[in-house]
């Protein structure tokens, strides 16, 4: 496959990419992010993509077959690098093969620790303008909207977990409620705290933070 990373197989049989494989895989996927932040999502083609990233579009589609493919790995991605943040910061550790799976050296979570982290997230524009891109895709894409909506009930599952770590007597549907009204909050919020749809003030973000502790169940 000319150009293209040769895969291995891992003893499950999922194909795994080589180590060049993956360098390549990344720098697509910052081309993505890219394109997506700077020139928005009218403009977020495969081949405005691959052009980007200096690649044919073949190349591309190798890696990622649709453009919805290549939302989702996009998607993932920052999900991975906010878990690994949250990691940092607090000691939450999340299962790679069960995302209700949540484990903390102390037996539970500190809920100022855990919104202070989310919220920092909304500080950089970057990331906020990249997720408005993305919804506003998913609003014209049905195939995007479908890995949204997967992105969201995944993103859901984790905080969920986080809530039953705190309150293990709460029934699962109240926790999942309790997560789909926290992610909810916190995904609205970005759009008035970055001044795309509002203004920050330091009141707001103090009354946010406190809802958003009360629904991890503090």
């Amino acid at each position: 496959m000319s150009g293209a990373a040769r895969e291995e197989k891992t003893a499950g049989g999922k194909p795994q990419l080589t180590q060049q494989g993956s360098i390549r895989r990344t720098s697509l996927l910052d081309a993505a992010e890219t394109v997506l932040v700077a020139k928005g999502n009218a403009n977020a083609s495969l081949r405005t993509i691959a052009d980007a990233a200096g690649v044919r579009i073949g190349h591309l589609q190798h890696y990622f077959p649709t453009r919805a493919d290549l939302i989702k790995a996009v998607l993932e991605r920052a999900l991975d690098r906010s878990l690994e943040r949250l990691a940092d910061a607090t000691g939450l550790r999340v299962s790679p093969d069960d995302p209700a799976d949540i484990q903390s050296p102390q037996g539970r979570a500190d809920t100022a620790d855990v919104v202070a982290v989310v919220l920092a997230e909304q500080d950089d524009p970057q990331m906020v303008r990249l997720y408005v891109e993305v919804w506003a895709l998913a609003a014209r894409d049905d195939e995007i909207a479908q890995v949204v909506r997967e992105f969201y009930r995944k993103y859901v599952t984790h905080v969920a977990a986080l809530v039953h770590l705190n309150r293990p007597e709460w029934p699962a549907d109240l926790c999942r409620a309790r997560a789909e009204t926290f992610v909810a909050l916190v995904e609205g919020a970005a759009l008035l705290r970055s001044g795309i749809a509002g203004t920050r003030s330091a009141a707001v973000d103090a009354e946010l933070a406190r809802q958003a502790e009360r629904l991890l169940g503090e």
